[in-house]
């Protein structure tokens, strides 16, 4: 079954909220009486360096099923500019996380929203973002069933929302809905996953229909390799970046990009042509090939002769810096970990979570002490809680989930098949639609390369595709440089003819 039909025969929805706040149900008779809950406020702030006039809206979508029966609340966080000569034509941009089971947190709070996360625990404060693409795009910040705000109703089983094919089936759904009520259906239309959120976006793609895409963005791309070479072939150019940020290997007088382009080059070709011959490789040839390896990654020639050329991201990140007791993250490779350092759950164990080279601001003064009671989970932010039901007003009966690790055991593959697949043929049926993409060059989670093989096989044509490289990891926007950086390329690639 089509996306499409997906949505349309499953997640029928309900009309979007009027503008009053509604009542909390506690039942699902309550369900069905309430109207979505919705709050809009005003705001002004300086991004990209021009003053900036807008709306944010925070609302609820309930998603319903064949039968009218309503389901979940889906919850968006809407940033419209005010003031442009024709709103109505204005670009906006769809956005969404991975996880599965992660909210927009990351890119709402971390590199594109009006306001940005700092601090640690509960010293966490919100600050201005001048790096936000708010001057170029209105930005709506998706948060799928389980994340965020957005919950299954009472007695409807969430594991009906997570799989691959009705995840993309909502989220799509929610971005036609928020295109009519808005009036935006002339609007250029962009979607942006990060993660698991570029294979939504590709699912999304795959049967766009009405929604007409103008391009999609992916960060961070998971590229589902399968074989007995290429998972090898694609992993090795970061395994050589990683080794360079950590002074292993034999890199001197090479920046990290020359690094990376030498290691792409020897995988393409002798690395992969070694793997393919297998057993009848000649001891000659398989002992050079893994002094080569030696000198790109950091690792012993007789660990990885024992590893017969293929390297895991387990080998890697726990052989780099074995000899100090550390291992490297995952998420990023440039952050470390004692070897011995007491268990915790995935993804907590990773010194690559939320890892940045900087040390985060000061909070102003005014910012640093909140008198007002938020209740907030474990693990959740007290800042963001403050956010929206301070200065946006959205009084949800909801605990904001950053990260909901049950969505994510709960999480339907499927085939497990590449996604990617899906943008490739959505281009050849829509020859207007671009592609950007994003990577960070110490992802060892969401390898470069490996992001680069994906769209190639998928299809992708090379004039139609925008590449980003940085010096960072997972999330490349967790420090300041790149942050403006990619909010820069990201306004270009929305924008191409200039400012309103």
């Amino acid at each position: 079954m089509s996306l499409r039909s997906t949505a349309l025969a499953v997640l029928v929805l309900l009309s979007q909220p009027a503008m009053a706040a509604g009542q909390a149900a506690s039942a699902p008779a309550e369900v069905a009486a309430r109207q979505p809950l919705v709050a809009e406020t005003r705001h002004a702030a300086r991004f990209n360096g021009q003053a900036v006039a807008y709306r944010a809206i925070v609302a609820e979508t309930f998603l319903k099923d064949a039968a009218g029966r309503p389901q979940a609340s889906v919850v968006t966080t809407s940033y419209v500019r005010t003031g442009v000569k024709d709103p109505a034509r204005r670009p906006v941009m769809f956005v969404f996380n991975g996880g599965p089971g992660a909210s927009t947190t990351p890119l709402h709070f971390g590199a594109f929203g009006p306001m940005r996360r700092v601090g640690e625990g509960a010293d966490q404060v919100l600050i201005d973002n001048p790096a936000s693409p708010l001057d170029a795009v209105d930005l709506v910040f998706i948060d799928p069933v389980g994340t965020g705000y957005s919950r299954p109703f009472p007695g409807v089983d969430g594991k009906s929302f997570w799989g691959r094919t009705s995840d993309a089936a909502s989220v799509g759904a929610v971005i036609a809905q928020w295109l009519q009520v808005h009036g935006r259906q002339a609007s250029p239309r962009y979607i942006l996953g990060q993660s698991y959120g570029t294979t939504r976006a590709a699912m999304i793609a795959r049967d766009a229909g009405a929604l007409k895409l103008d391009g999609v963005l992916l960060f961070a791309l998971v590229g589902n390799v399968e074989g007995r070479e290429m998972p090898y072939v694609t992993s090795l150019p970061t395994f050589a970046t990683v080794a360079w940020w950590h002074k292993r290997g034999d890199h001197r007088g090479r920046t990290v990009e020359q690094v990376y382009d030498e290691a792409v080059r020897f995988a393409r070709a002798d690395y992969v042509t070694a793997l393919i011959q297998g057993a009848s490789l000649p001891p000659a040839e398989k002992q050079a090939v893994a002094r080569r390896m030696s000198a790109l990654t950091g690792l012993p020639v007789e660990f990885i002769l024992a590893k017969d050329l293929r390297l895991s991201n387990q080998d890697f990140m726990f052989e780099l810096l074995k000899d100090q007791g550390l291992r490297t993250g995952q998420l990023d490779g440039r952050a470390t970990r004692r070897l011995d350092a007491p268990a915790q759950r995935p993804p907590y164990d990773d010194p690559g979570l939320s890892f940045s080279l900087e040390k985060a601001p000061a909070p102003p003064r005014s910012a640093s002490r909140r008198d007002v009671a938020v209740p907030v989970g474990k693990g959740e932010s007290r800042a963001v809680e403050l956010y929206f039901r301070k200065t946006l007003k959205f009084d949800s009966p909801e605990t904001y989930t950053s990260l909901n690790l049950d969505v994510n055991a709960a999480w339907d593959y499927e085939d497990r098949s590449d996604a990617n697949r899906f943008l490739g043929e959505a281009m050849r049926a829509n020859p207007g639609m671009r592609l950007f993409w994003a990577s960070g060059l110490y992802d060892i989670s969401t390898p470069a390369y490996r992001g680069r093989y994906a769209l190639d096989q998928a299809g992708v044509p090379a004039d139609r595709l925008t590449a980003a490289q940085f010096q960072g990891g997972h999330s490349v926007f967790t420090e300041e440089g790149n942050r403006a950086a990619l909010a820069e390329a990201v306004r270009r690639f929305v924008r191409p003819q200039g400012e309103d």
